[in-house]
């Protein structure tokens, strides 16, 4: 992965630190943040390390979601969605954690959130939704949820783990170092369970939503188009020629 301003990705010995770097924006998802956090899923799968820690820099803000001003394809900055994550990830929060940003918590495996991380999901007052969402509603109680979606009043990190949205609360500050700690513990065991365990509830536990389907869909047809089996077909075509497919 090539180097990026604005999603840093640090190695802790089989850890790694993933950090949404635009803390005078909130830390807000604009078009190069999520591609560079695709590109950071990427490289954590095919790397050596076995555990990821997700957070935002600043003491402000995890993420306030996506940027109006410069408007992503959100879906491509989520874990297992805009690329496939086996491994596990935690998600470590504090301040303003806005729309979108609740929805990678939400697709992370664990949360460590400070005291003072405020998860609010304002799309109803705004007008707006990538729908992406709907599956909290399979993650947490359903009243809970639909009064998170519908009545886009904030919820408190206490409220949260009441729900079971994070694991843990701790002192605002505290809690990359604490999901560092949890991530080096995690990593001591055994690599094939943790992914198979991950796979086993997200493939057939987990609920997906149309908008999560329709993502997915989109990434694998992706994958296809920007092929060299596409451009090898059509030059075939041309040249009325077999196609001599790779299948990359």
């Amino acid at each position: 992965m090539a180097h990026s301003d604005v999603v840093g990705y640090e190695v802790h010995g089989a850890v790694a630190l993933i950090t949404i770097q635009r803390p005078e924006k909130l830390n807000a998802i604009n078009k190069q943040v999520a591609l560079d956090l695709q590109a950071a899923w990427q490289r954590f799968e095919a790397s050596e390390e076995r555990v990821a820690v997700l957070t935002g820099a600043g003491e402000r803000a995890f993420s306030a979601g996506a940027d109006i001003n410069d408007l992503p394809e959100l879906w491509r900055a989520m874990p297992g969605i805009g690329a496939p994550v086996e491994k596990p990830v935690i998600a470590a929060t504090n301040g303003h954690c806005i729309g979108g940003a609740v929805v990678l918590v939400q697709l992370c495996d664990l949360c460590i959130a400070a005291q003072g991380t405020r998860f609010s999901y304002p799309e109803a007052r705004m007008g707006f939704t990538g729908g992406m969402i709907a599956g909290l509603a399979g993650r947490i109680p359903h009243k809970v949820a639909m009064e998170m979606m519908l009545m886009a009043r904030p919820m408190t990190a206490a409220r949260a783990y009441e729900v079971g949205f994070v694991n843990a609360v701790v002192p605002d500050g505290a809690q990359v170092e604490t999901a560092l700690a949890w991530a080096a513990e995690m990593a001591e065991y055994a690599p094939l369970v943790l992914r198979t365990l991950k796979r086993f509830v997200n493939n057939d536990v987990l609920p997906k939503g149309p908008s999560e389907r329709m993502a997915l869909a989109l990434r694998d047809l992706g994958v296809v188009q920007s092929s060299e089996d596409i451009e090898e077909g059509r030059a075939a075509f041309r040249e009325k020629r077999p196609p001599r497919y790779k299948g990359r």
